[in-house]
């Protein structure tokens, strides 16, 4: 399956780009990086997965694309409380970060229905 096609690898994607030109001005180097890093993480996986042959490994790949999913919203949460984020940004950022995680659930069963 050809990550670049998938819908939920789009948005990741696209919400990683907002996150990087959200913070490329930030002096506050740990949390741009750890944010970052979060938010790259989501795309990546998702595209490592998917080139994998074996389901399982797809499977892992995922979960952690999802877990990053995770990670990326209590920084987004924190941000916002500390004042890096605004809260009409932040309260996009973990709606999308919510769907993302919802539509790698349903990837994830779509792949065990497959077996």
């Amino acid at each position: 399956m050809d990550f670049e096609k998938l819908e939920v690898w789009k948005l990741s994607a696209r919400l990683s780009v907002d996150v990087y030109k959200h913070f490329a001005d930030s002096r506050d180097y740990g949390f741009k990086d750890q944010i970052t890093r979060a938010s790259l993480s989501i795309p990546s996986n998702i595209a490592e997965g998917m080139t994998r042959e074996g389901d399982r490994e797809k499977h892992h790949y995922l979960s952690v694309a999802k877990s990053s999913c995770s990670e990326l919203r209590t920084q987004i949460y924190i941000g916002s409380e500390v004042g890096f984020i605004p809260r009409e940004i932040s309260a996009d950022w973990v709606g999308r970060c919510k769907r993302i995680a919802s539509m790698l659930s349903g990837l994830q069963r779509l792949l065990r229905q497959a077996q």
